[in-house]
């Protein structure tokens, strides 16, 4: 399960690591909720090869391979099938479980022809008992980015009705078993590809079953986790605070001046 994350990474910053042309106004976000505007790359479809960026393939390594083209779009969280006849089905498929994506309607076709990556800087997980839940930060331990596997979807509305023009793009985040590290707080994680299997994911001449063997737990020496502040509890919390971990918070509470958030000690 992944039901909230952080991508606070200026899209300047995003679109050069990744090796995508710097295309939305994405402002940083430290809580980032279900059905809310998310950042994707997904590969360039025919449509647009003339206006193709060379080397631009989601690796974050310009011109490392042929594969193609690839850019960053502002799409919805939560993904509406294409065959959907109302789009609030969005806010219950955030996730998609990887071992089901063949066979459930609402993913088979996006894995064929709609895989796409989701950036993040983190993520929070929730443990304890209802009531008194603690949230806690998980991002890689080296700080780098994490590149969630995603599908995306074009939605043109209800059968029978005009279309939308422009149609809306939703996306969900692919989740498996989770690792050794984020087992004591969640059964499940989302798939966290590695710099070397994104473009096969991102092209859509990579077969479903290759595509479906990079789905995998991420290692368990990649990410580290840190208690936090429990104001990320609510949506409308939304700046760096967040992901203050929960021993500073209280420093700061007790504290004469509190300070501003540092970066979170990983566990």
């Amino acid at each position: 399960m992944c039901g909230r994350f952080v991508m606070a990474t200026p899209v300047a910053e995003l679109a050069r690591l990744f090796g995508v042309p710097e295309r939305p106004n994405l402002a940083p976000r430290w809580n980032v909720a279900p059905t809310q505007e998310i950042a994707v790359i997904r590969a360039r479809p025919p449509s647009e090869e003339g206006d193709r960026c060379d080397g631009a393939n989601g690796t974050g390594k310009p011109g490392a391979d042929p594969r193609p083209a690839a850019r960053l779009v502002p799409m919805r969280w939560g993904l509406v099938p294409f065959w959907a006849k109302d789009a609030g089905i969005g806010a219950r498929l955030i996730n998609a479980r990887a071992d089901t994506l063949a066979e459930k309607p609402a993913f088979r076709e996006a894995l064929k022809h709609r895989r796409c990556l989701i950036p993040a800087d983190g993520f929070y997980e929730w443990s304890g008992a209802a009531g008194r839940k603690q949230p806690h930060y998980i991002r890689r331990r080296d700080g780098g980015l994490l590149a969630f596997a995603g599908l995306w979807e074009s939605w043109h509305g209800p059968k029978g009705e005009l279309p939308l023009d422009p149609p809306l793009l939703t996306a969900t985040i692919v989740t498996t078993e989770a690792n050794a590290t984020l087992r004591p707080l969640h059964g499940r994680m989302p798939v966290i590809l590695a710099e070397a299997d994104r473009g096969r994911w991102l092209d859509p001449a990579t077969p479903v079953g290759e595509a479906l063997a990079l789905l995998r737990p991420a290692a368990d020496d990649l990410l580290g986790t840190v208690p936090v502040s429990p104001r990320v509890n609510a949506v409308r919390n939304d700046d760096a605070a967040c992901i203050r971990p929960l021993s500073e918070e209280r420093e700061a509470e007790d504290g004469p001046d509190g300070g501003g958030p540092r970066e979170p000690r990983l566990l």
